[in-house]
């Protein structure tokens, strides 16, 4: 006696959520991709000419990087390296939380709390970027490196 096995319609065996809009998840991911590779070249930018080409690791004091920042291409670079760094991390981190942390208040202040330490630090590194003064008005001229001589 022979049995016949019947193939399960493929319409019903896999059904799709639906999902309409944008996928956050797939966003997140090909931004880790691309800040990724964005970073790689930043950073090692970053090293080439900061340790490379100059007088290595002696040689970058307040006045190298007052000199450097005088420059609005070396500030572009360095806040570029900054907010791809950090959202990148946070982004990392967010993925981490959503994958370990159990409950969904627990979840939501970890968040809660990444979110807000990433804002500070890129609204605080940005401040500093773009208002630095090696050449203060005012201060002791024998604390002022040589570029504010003059």
């Amino acid at each position: 006696m022979t049995t016949a096995t019947s193939i399960p319609d493929p319409s019903t065996r896999y059904s799709r959520t639906g999902q309409r809009g944008i996928n956050s998840e797939m966003l997140s991911w090909l931004f880790m991709r691309i800040s990724g590779v964005l970073l790689v070249i930043l950073v090692f930018g970053h090293l080439f000419v900061n340790l490379w080409l100059g007088e290595g690791v002696k040689g970058i004091d307040f006045a190298f990087v007052a000199g450097k920042w005088a420059s609005p291409f070396w500030q572009v670079w360095d806040l570029l390296m900054l907010w791809l760094g950090l959202i990148h991390g946070g982004n990392g981190v967010r993925t981490i939380i959503n994958d370990y942390a159990r409950g969904s208040t627990l979840r939501l202040v970890l968040k809660g709390l990444l979110y807000f330490a990433v804002v500070l630090t890129i609204v605080l590194g940005t401040l500093v970027v773009f208002t630095f003064d090696p050449c203060p008005v005012g201060a002791d001229p024998s604390l002022l490196p040589s570029i504010c001589e003059g």
